[in-house]
């Protein structure tokens, strides 16, 4: 039995993979630290055969893939789209793989680097090449613009309140808009959601295209990018004489 520890700081992601992985007879998840204080506990405690780690760490990757060789556990990063996987590799890790892997190469890579053999995803090209996935493709030509981006937002554990924000709409809105999502998905939750975007391929890399800030600033909108609608300016109260 293989088992893995799934660090994500994005609570729904971490709920996807677990399912994923939970499925194989010979994986099971034994933690999901969502902060490095769990980490380290699960890495003390658990003694895992695997850790997929979330490059979301990233202030601490190069201390968590210390800290993972001293307990002969090896890395598996989970990656974001726009960021090379020899970033990762030059750090010692044993394999990388994007947000927008399909679920049964995320399965192979965790039993390739279980094995102490080495997972490079390929991020372009390949046999995951996203024209394949035809099903996710017609899905996604049923998508619009800002439904894709609502998405994104999803898979990324953001709620409502936040995307309303984000997108500078209501949050009532955002829930029509989930509404349509689920429809045209024919999942019925959030979480249905994001295991649907990660089974197929061509969802997985246009909601990865997507950049959303973690973090809100009080008082400004969080851009998306491509987002076209702008928040409109305050106009002056009228002046009484």
């Amino acid at each position: 039995m293989t088992n893995i520890v799934i660090a994500d700081h994005q609570a729904i992601f971490r709920a996807g993979v677990a399912k994923i992985l939970a499925v194989e007879d010979d994986l099971r998840i034994v933690g999901q630290p969502k902060s490095l204080e769990q980490l380290h506990v699960c890495l003390e405690k658990l003694r895992p055969k695997v850790l997929l780690l979330s490059s979301g760490f990233d202030n601490t990757l190069i201390e968590i893939v210390t800290e993972a060789k001293r307990r002969s556990v090896p890395v598996l990063i989970l990656a974001e789209s726009n960021e090379p996987a020899s970033r990762f590799t030059g750090m010692g890790v044993r394999g990388v793989v994007y947000r927008s892997v399909p679920g049964e190469y995320l399965v192979d890579a965790v039993r390739r680097v279980a094995r102490d053999e080495t997972y490079v995803q390929l991020h372009k090209g390949g046999s995951d090449e996203p024209s394949e996935d035809l099903v996710g493709a017609r899905v996604r030509d049923r998508l619009s613009e800002r439904e894709i981006k609502i998405m994104a937002a999803v898979v990324r554990g953001f709620r409502n309140r936040d995307i309303a924000m984000q997108l500078y709409t209501s949050e009532q809105v955002v829930k029509n808009a989930l509404r349509h999502i689920f429809d045209k998905t024919g999942v019925s939750d959030r979480l249905e959601l994001a295991l649907y975007v990660l089974h197929h391929n061509v969802l997985a890399q246009a909601t990865a295209a997507i950049q959303i800030e973690p973090q809100q600033r009080k008082g400004k909108r969080i851009p998306i990018a491509g987002a076209s609608i702008k928040p409109q300016p305050l106009k002056r109260p009228p002046t009484i004489h």
